[in-house]
């Protein structure tokens, strides 16, 4: 690889960080300037990881390795660039583009240092994706929740502040159990190198084991705190539902994080050659996800406000993603990454969209809709001949086509991409041994995620059928809000993605098979980053 190619590794932290050191300098009077430098940071991260995604993709499975200092692995810090990275890296840049496009409307100037936070929250969530070694993923972890804390708390507000505080209370938490997890594995294996950490586990002595396996499921606490898996989920809802629209669409992004690393550790550390910790903690990933989702199905019939809909909605997303690494099959693993995939541009569109559709709304709508549903009141006669030829607003076409692309999206029906993912998903869960293998009939686990995954999609379709009555059909004396090119478009752009990904789902699953394939098979990425030997002046090796 040139230099330049090389440098691409590091460069979506280094991006952000000056990006939102400059808008900090800057000041608040001179927000416009403020606002260009964050839209110009997000989009050149967009294209940062379209570059890195390539060379990924025609590695043949190798990884991009950046030692910083010329240091070599185990003892220097190294960030890895491999195709999950380069996809997370994608899917957090195309997501933030759209939030802060979405901010310029009206947000970015509801609170102070929006711009900065939002940087700062970028180059966290890209360096959790990008590093090698557990010490600096708590760094960026830290990192990214300092600047979400800021941003959960953006525009006040009672409500707003009282869920961003137990937001806050909680992640400290969890921050305590990752610094706990990881204390107890470096005093077993003495390296946090996760590389170094997956060939020194199969060799730790019997006595040993019990000792890491405890740091292990302490630090899998906090990223399943994290991911938002039941029973552990209890302050998702409410805090991603007060959020402001921008912050709870990029938010979206950070129970993957939790997923990711949940992902990234378990195949490396407790895969099939961990020797005697092999599969650790997989049936707590299988069945702890198969919970998560039926909650989420049943909070979001439950689910009287179209935030708090979303906000479950990213419940089901997690929950599905992890009973799908916790099923430990190749082909499930490509089919959860492609629904991860749809699932948070189709979940972060919606957070979005509801900013839109509630806008000139009365407070408690929804509630007084039910009630009076409930109690058979506020039924009028309806004059037929002056329904006849009732026009729909423009404006409220375009948010009900939106909430359509958006409903289908996250309830998995077909033909959108929401549809493909869960069906190669499960198509793989009920065929363990593969196209190529002799008929091997699927297990209970497989047929319990079918059950669950055609239920919470037909709890998903219930729940936004009748958000959406009751918002473009019961109430068709509401007020037309206004909506500006630049908030409804990013919604537009993120289900104009779902709607890509649908038509090149051929191209894209294989990626996706391809990515789960060398997460199951981790000796690429383990030889790789502990090659001998430094890097020549660039710091990067291949």
């Amino acid at each position: 690889m040139s230099a330049l190619a090389d440098n691409l590794i590091i460069a979506p932290i280094i991006l952000p960080l000056l990006a939102g050191i400059a808008t900090l300098l800057l000041g608040e009077p001179r927000r416009n300037v403020k606002a260009g430098i964050n839209v110009a940071a997000s989009f050149t991260l967009v294209a940062i990881a379209v570059a890195l995604l390539v060379k990924a993709d025609t590695a043949e499975g190798l990884v991009g390795v950046y030692r910083l200092g010329d240091w070599a692995a185990p003892f220097g810090i190294v960030l890895v660039a491999d195709r999950l990275s380069a996809m997370m890296l994608l899917l957090t840049a195309i997501l933030g583009s759209a939030a802060v496009v979405f901010s310029l409307a009206r947000w970015h100037r509801a609170g102070a240092h929006f711009h900065s936070l939002f940087q700062f929250l970028l180059m966290g969530v890209n360096g959790a994706f990008l590093t090698g070694d557990l010490f600096n993923l708590f760094v960026f972890f830290e990192l990214l929740l300092v600047a979400s804390y800021g941003l959960a708390l953006h525009g006040s507000g009672a409500a707003r502040v009282r869920a961003g505080l137990h937001y806050i209370v909680v992640n400290l938490a969890a921050s305590l159990l990752f610094l706990i997890g990881v204390s107890l594995i470096y005093a077993v294996a003495g390296t946090l190198n996760m590389a170094d950490l997956a060939a020194r586990i199969p060799g730790i002595a019997a006595e040993d084991r019990p000792l890491l396996e405890a740091g292990a499921a302490i630090l899998g606490t906090a990223f399943l705190l994290k991911a938002g898996m039941w029973p552990l989920c209890f302050w998702l809802p409410t805090a991603y539902a007060a959020a402001a629209a921008p912050v709870a669409s990029v938010f979206a992004i950070l129970t993957k994080v939790g997923v990711y690393v949940l992902l990234r550790l378990w195949l490396l550390l407790f895969g099939d050659g961990a020797g005697a910790s092999a599969q650790f903690g997989g049936d707590w990933l299988l069945y702890g996800g198969l919970a998560t989702v039926a909650f989420g199905a049943i909070g979001s019939l439950a689910s009287q406000d179209m935030a708090r809909l979303a906000a479950f909605s990213v419940l089901v997303s997690s929950g599905t993603a992890l009973a799908a690494i916790g099923l430990g099959q190749a082909g499930v693993t490509g089919g959860a990454l492609f629904y991860l995939a749809s699932s948070t541009l189709g979940v972060g569109a919606f957070f979005l969209l509801v900013e839109l559709v509630e806008r000139g709304r009365e407070p408690g709508a929804d509630v007084l809709a039910v009630t009076r549903e409930a109690y058979g009141e506020g039924e009028e006669e309806i004059d037929e001949e002056d329904e006849v030829g009732l026009a729909i607003p423009a404006t409220l076409g375009a948010l009900g086509v939106a909430f359509i692309g958006c409903a289908v999206i996250i309830a998995g029906l077909p033909p959108l991409s929401g549809f493909i993912a869960k069906f190669a998903l499960l198509s793989a869960a009920l065929n363990p041994a593969g196209a190529a293998g002799q008929h091997v009939p699927p297990g209970a686990a497989s047929w319990l995620l079918l059950v669950v995954l055609v239920v919470s999609g037909l709890a998903a379709l219930i729940a936004m059928t009748r958000a959406g009555i009751r918002v473009f059909w019961a109430a068709p004396d509401r007020s037309v809000p206004r909506i500006r090119v630049i908030e409804i478009a990013p919604v537009a752009a993120l289900l104009l993605l779902c709607v890509w990904q649908t038509v090149q789902a051929g191209p894209v699953m294989r990626f996706m098979q391809a990515t789960a394939d060398s997460l199951h098979a981790p000796q690429d990425y383990v030889r790789e980053v502990l090659k001998p030997g430094a890097a020549p002046s660039g710091g990067a090796e291949r």
